[in-house]
């Protein structure tokens, strides 16, 4: 039940980080630089997927390593490491293959996706902590 609770309470966090990101402060960023790929409404099913698969993958490759090593610094770093991939690899992948995919947003999203998923997995590691999973 407590790892169901530390899913649930670190999702909350990514949820709030992210949505404050996406919804008030890179909101015109987006729009100015990708408003000929976005859709005029957002597809929620699929961004819920997204976040619940990453999620996971936050708590199994960040969190709970951090917590069996008792270390905030290794939520950190692999927190940070797995932003950076899992962003780099939508991000690259896309400038690589779509004709007008602009380079600032590559940059701006990789610096996102490893500032928001090191801070998520901090986050986690101290509801777990919380929690008494360490």
């Amino acid at each position: 039940m407590k790892l169901f609770a530390l899913y649930g309470l670190t999702a909350a966090v990514f949820f709030a980080i992210d949505l404050t990101w996406l919804g008030l402060v890179a909101r015109g960023f987006y729009r100015d630089q990708l408003g000929h790929f976005l859709r005029t409404d957002v597809l929620w099913p699929a961004a819920l997927a997204f976040y619940a698969v990453f999620l996971v993958g936050i708590l199994v490759f960040a969190v709970l390593p951090a917590l069996q090593a008792n270390s905030v610094l290794r939520a950190l770093a692999l927190g940070a490491l797995l932003g950076f991939v899992a962003y780099a690899t939508f991000d690259l992948t896309a400038f690589a293959l779509f004709r007008d995919f602009p380079g600032i947003v590559v940059v701006v999203d990789l610096a996102w996706g490893t500032v928001l998923t090191s801070a998520v997995a901090v986050s986690g590691y101290a509801i777990g902590r919380w929690l008494g999973l360490a």
